[in-house]
């Protein structure tokens, strides 16, 4: 509380001293500002004529070095210019008349210190959110750059399966090609794609036996410029089957390089 009058303070000290706050008191807006800089305050309640500087001129200054007090000015009906202008500033949170009425004044600092604990609510609600914001676009962020890897690594192995010498065939469940490398494409269509064919369609009658449920682990196939062994491979777990991999070797490949049976 602000007032350069003694008894005005004392008589507000009388009407609130049953309701639990910790009253500061000052007899100018110096003073008043000096106590806000030693001692943290939720609601000033302060007198409009004072000596060295006016209510109005004290609450600014209040406002612009601690914004979340809620300011009270006291005056009487003369000084309503002035006090309308600072309230529409938002200098003043509310302007309470002289005289006052005890149970007036009682309830609107009461009203006073509830809004100064939605205020806060609001202020850390928003602090809240906007850490919780920065922190998910920290994850964002994260997740695109993973992706962006996983993406030019994708590609890569993409490019280094295409390079291959081997002719590699991917099949999905449904049968259908869903890879093949250069290799492939110009051992079984003259170079043309393959991605997109159901194998029955494209790949030779004698190799359809690796697509069965229960498939040898390789066949020999009979090709124009010799004997090749193809091998077959299932992708993904036994529960749940990603489709197969067929990859074409000359038969006298080592033989350590077919999957034993059971292994796909």
């Amino acid at each position: 509380m602000v007032d350069d009058e003694e008894n005005v303070l004392s008589a507000m000290r009388r009407v609130l001293r049953r309701e639990g706050y910790r009253i500061l008191s000052a007899g100018s807006g110096g003073e008043g500002l000096a106590a806000l800089r030693s001692t943290p305050v939720d609601v000033i309640v302060s007198d409009q004529l004072m000596p060295d500087m006016s209510g109005v001129e004290f609450l600014r200054q209040a406002k612009e070095n601690w914004p979340e007090t809620v300011r009270i000015v006291l005056s009487g009906y003369t000084e309503l210019q002035s006090i309308t202008q600072a309230i529409n500033e938002g200098a003043i949170y509310k302007f309470l008349t002289k005289p006052w009425d005890d149970d007036l004044i009682r309830a609107n600092i009461a009203e006073a210190f509830r809004y100064k604990a939605l205020a806060d609510d609001h202020r850390r609600l928003t602090r809240e959110l906007a850490t919780a914001n920065r922190e998910l676009q920290g994850l964002l962020a994260e997740k695109q750059h993973r992706l962006e890897l996983d993406e030019a690594s994708l590609e890569i192995a993409r490019e280094v399966l295409y390079c291959l010498p081997l002719p590699l065939i991917g099949i999905d469940p449904d049968q259908q090609v869903v890879f093949a490398n250069t290799a492939a494409s110009t051992l079984l269509a003259d170079g043309l794609p393959l991605c997109g064919e159901y194998a029955a369609e494209c790949l030779p009658g004698e190799w359809l036996v690796l697509l069965r449920d229960d498939p040898p682990d390789y066949l020999v196939w009979q090709a124009g410029d010799g004997a090749r062994r193809v091998l077959h491979r299932t992708l993904g777990e036994p529960s749940r089957p990603r489709g197969r991999l067929l990859v074409v070797m000359p038969a006298e490949a080592d033989e350590a390089m077919r999957p034993k049976r059971g292994q796909g």
